[in-house]
């Protein structure tokens, strides 16, 4: 084995095609969803800029270093540890350390408290539901009238803190470490959409609020929002988010997704994995044993069959009518190119059942159609 190659952790994940809208870390995180037995796209909606070399970013840090502040407000961990980067960069940071010490310092949940701590710093409070406004009524209520406050700001940087500790009497000093632009590759965003609702892609994975935000203005602009939407409703798309902010404009498009009990990588791996290896899809139980769909093909008990895609759209279309009986007229309209030749469905079913390898699996009803065999079908 050569020292890149990751050894298998399962095959949970067998024949499910992921799109990681996401920038920062995408290669650990697709990595880690490769290790389970997926195929992984890329399509981040947006692409991190670091301020690194940004003057205002460094005039900011020596100001805090000449006069400390009393509180620090870290609201991400990429940023925050972005900001000890620059410090570092600048010959700033054991300065900037010792400058901050003695403050107070508050996390926007726990990946921010994770990076103070990799600071070799300690975070005096932690908020709980990882959202700005919980931070900010809790400074409020600790008091901030005539106290220097230090706010590191996340990407988009309108989080409304400024604003409200200025309107409480502070001194605020702002710190956006780094900003939110365009796509790497817009085209790949608009094929990543386009593939979620055809039925291409088995799941969506977030990490940020504005990259869900924006992967979601694409498939507007494209015409695919609300078949993304009803393929989501359907359990037919898993679209998972690292946290509740994350999730928010998923849940404003109409979504329920699924959101990681941690706002950490590994947590949202391990939802993704539990969700498809652990029965959270939608199934029938058939002669042959429980069935899943995949964009890919199949899992059957467990095991995954690759099917090509007009196979695929055949099964679909059988179990969407849950054991019920399907017309050759209503495969005929899932199957590109077929006309008016009904003799193609004929065929279509045929190679399905080779490729299956379980030919009772699907079921001839005389002069009626196909139907699955399902066992108790509604």
């Amino acid at each position: 084995m050569s020292s890149t190659t990751r050894p298998t952790l399962s095959a949970a994940l067998d024949g499910c095609t992921i799109v990681i809208a996401v920038d920062r870390r995408s290669l650990e995180l697709a990595a880690a969803l490769e290790r389970h037995g997926a195929q992984v796209r890329h399509a981040p909606a947006l692409t991190i800029v670091p301020h690194i070399d940004d003057d205002a970013l460094i005039a900011a840090t020596r100001e805090l270093i000449a006069r400390p502040p009393d509180v620090v407000v870290a609201t991400t961990g990429v940023g925050f540890r972005g900001w000890m980067e620059a410090a570092d960069e600048a010959g700033l940071l054991d300065e900037l350390q010792h400058a901050i010490a003695g403050a107070q310092i508050v996390a926007r949940g726990p990946k921010a408290r994770g990076a103070i701590q990799q600071a070799g710093l300690t975070a005096d409070w932690v908020a709980e539901s990882e959202t700005s406004a919980e931070l900010g009524e809790f400074l409020l209520a600790e008091g901030v009238a005539g106290r220097r406050v230090a706010v590191q700001h996340h990407g988009s940087g309108a989080d409304g803190l400024d604003e409200l500790f200025a309107r409480a009497g502070a001194d605020v000093v702002s710190l956006t470490v780094y900003r939110w632009g365009p796509p790497p590759d817009p085209a790949a965003v608009s094929r990543s959409v386009v593939c979620a609702a055809q039925g291409e892609v088995d799941a969506v994975l977030f990490t940020s609020a504005p990259g869900a935000a924006e992967w979601l203005a694409a498939a507007r602009s494209e015409g695919m929002l609300e078949p993304i939407v009803a393929r989501a409703a359907e359990g037919r798309l898993l679209m998972a988010a690292v946290g509740p902010i994350t999730a928010g404009p998923l849940e404003a498009a109409g979504m329920t997704p699924l959101i990681a009990e941690r706002g950490r990588l590994g947590s949202l791996v391990r939802a993704v994995v539990t969700h498809f290896g652990g029965g959270g899809c939608a199934s029938l139980l058939t002669a042959a044993g429980r069935l899943e769909l995949r964009s890919s093909g199949i899992v059957l008990e467990g095991r995954h069959i690759p099917l090509s895609r007009s196979a695929t759209d055949i099964v679909a279309a059988l179990f969407d009518a849950g054991g019920g009986v399907v017309s050759r007229q209503r495969l005929q309209a899932v199957l590109p190119r077929s006309g008016e030749n009904t003799h193609a469905v004929e065929m279509a079913v045929a190679r399905l059942r080779e490729a299956l390898g379980v030919p009772d699996l699907v079921k001839t009803v005389v002069k009626r159609g196909y139907r699955l065999n399902v066992v108790d079908p509604a």
